[in-house]
């Protein structure tokens, strides 16, 4: 079903709304584990060292310095200038230009691998498949991934709570987790024109209780709030989780959602 003028305007806000945090983005979301990436070369029957890879929706460059790290030729390609900005920063070995999943500037039959870290959600499929079909190689694999929340850690599920009354969200996606990714899965290719493999990863990262806020105000419906509205809502969420730390750490536990297609 396409999305409304407000839905769409909405959508684009919170798109653009990384730009002006990149910096805050960069130095507090997580990274991902080694694991995840061996899932992915298991997946894709190949691996990724000496790999023609385009990192897609690159970000600040995350999961394209890991791709490196791994031995591939790593392309990235970034739609927004903030982020585009900090990646260069950061990673000014690596190339990178600017472009969207929905019309990347790259050639037909150029890449082994197309990769997506938080970021096929951004695009729209009908748009975004046959880019991937048009830029892969026969054999080539599309590697979509997200870091998601493992709600079954009972401080992270109440904290999602707080943070959906807070948004105005409906508190039952919060107790379905698995129907959340399982939805993920289905609306990757509405077409079905991809036949994706599953894998999920679990991992977990300890950080003090400032960088788990700073990560969680760097997600797009926080971005898009007015500041004195997320300020009183963050000092109050911190509170929260002082209590139940008082150490000052938590255990942040993510499950990597990861899909994988190969293209026939």
């Amino acid at each position: 079903m396409p999305l409304t003028s407000s839905e769409a305007s909405y959508r684009a806000a919170r798109a653009h709304s990384f730009n002006s945090a990149a910096a805050q983005y960069a130095a507090n979301r997580p990274s991902y584990p080694p694991a995840l990436f061996d899932a992915v070369e298991a997946l894709a029957a190949r691996p990724l060292a000496g790999a023609e890879v385009v990192d897609v929706g690159a970000g600040t460059g995350i999961s394209t310095g890991l791709l490196h790290a791994r031995g591939a030729n790593v392309l990235a390609v970034e739609p927004g200038p903030g982020m585009a900005s900090e990646f260069r920063r950061a990673h000014p070995l690596i190339p990178i230009v600017r472009g969207s999943g929905d019309a990347l500037p790259l050639a037909t039959a150029s890449a082994d691998f197309l990769t997506y870290a938080q970021a096929w959600h951004w695009t729209d499929p009908s748009r975004s498949v046959p880019e991937a079909l048009r830029v892969l190689r026969p054999g080539g694999a599309l590697a979509l991934w997200w870091n998601t929340e493992a709600l079954d850690v009972p401080w992270i599920e109440a904290a999602a709570r707080r943070a959906a009354r807070f948004l105005g969200w409906d508190q039952e996606a919060v107790r379905s987790a698995e129907a959340a990714r399982a939805a993920r899965v289905r609306s990757a290719d509405p077409s079905g024109r991809l036949s994706f493999d599953r894998r999920q990863v679990r991992w977990s990262r300890r950080v003090p209780i400032d960088t788990h806020l700073a990560c969680t105000a760097s997600h797009s419906q926080f971005l898009v709030l007015d500041e004195e509205a997320t300020g009183a809502f963050f000092a109050e969420e911190r509170n929260h989780l002082l209590q139940a730390f008082p150490d000052g750490f938590v255990e942040e536990t993510y499950v990597v959602e990861l899909l994988v297609a190969i293209r026939s």
